[in-house]
């Protein structure tokens, strides 16, 4: 019988290792898996990459793990912004390093590594800094910026409901990135709203089948709906 479902979060981080590239879904708060997080924060693990729309709000979720030197490495598009002190005074100390990629960029690069492509093109930032030192070609009159994937060891993303295979479903914004990270690491670990028993979710209404998804935790009040 495939299960995928665990009891806790810190069963589902547990393996997270030092040095590991670690995809984080969000945009902003919206979708961002904090109860994940906050596990990972506990477990322990070090020198990690982090990938993510953005460096971290406030003093929770990702910001707390910049907060505890935890990150050594970030790629994400938006660094800086009113409440992200903990990565700015990181970066200004000289102890995180940042990847910096426009947000298309970000989600093309993930969505490569998810499809198995090697490289891609792309129009945004030729000319630019963020090309400088890499592969341009012009196609058709117009300049490209050759990127690579962003490929991960571990994908912690936000869903609204799972069943046990790991078919997820999102709430609205709440999705963002999550669809395209799952397909990007080799162990996506899901934290839902609830666990539903299998038929519980529309097939027309999944959007993450259970093949990307390795681990799922409910953490929601919905819970209960586990069969």
């Amino acid at each position: 019988m495939i299960d995928k479902t665990l009891t806790s979060c810190e069963a589902a981080v547990a393996d997270v290792h030092d040095g590991a590239t670690v995809m984080i879904g969000g945009f902003g708060t919206a979708g961002m898996p904090y109860a994940l997080i906050d596990a990972l924060l506990a477990q322990g693990a070090r020198e990690l990459t982090i990938v993510n729309n953005n460096a971290g709000n406030g003093d929770t979720g990702l910001a707390a793990l910049i907060r505890h030197r935890r990150v050594r490495r970030i790629v994400c598009s938006f660094p800086r912004q009113a409440d992200s002190q903990h990565f700015d005074a990181a970066y200004r100390a000289g102890e995180i390093e940042l990847e910096l990629v426009p947000q298309g960029n970000l989600a093309a690069r993930i969505h490569a590594a998810g499809n198995g492509l090697g490289a891609i093109y792309t129009p945004t930032g030729y000319g630019t800094r963020i090309a400088e030192g890499k592969e341009t070609r012009e196609i058709d009159g117009r300049h490209y910026v050759l990127e690579y994937p962003l490929h991960a060891d571990f994908a912690l993303i936000r869903a609204h409901r799972g069943d046990r295979w790991g078919n997820l479903v999102y709430r609205k914004t709440a999705r963002n990135f999550g669809p395209l990270m799952a397909m990007a690491a080799k162990c996506t670990i899901a934290e839902v709203d609830a666990v539903v028993p299998l038929g519980g979710l529309d097939p027309e209404a999944v959007v993450t089948p259970g093949i990307f998804v390795q681990r799922v935790v409910a953490t929601g009040l919905g819970r209960q709906e586990a069969a």
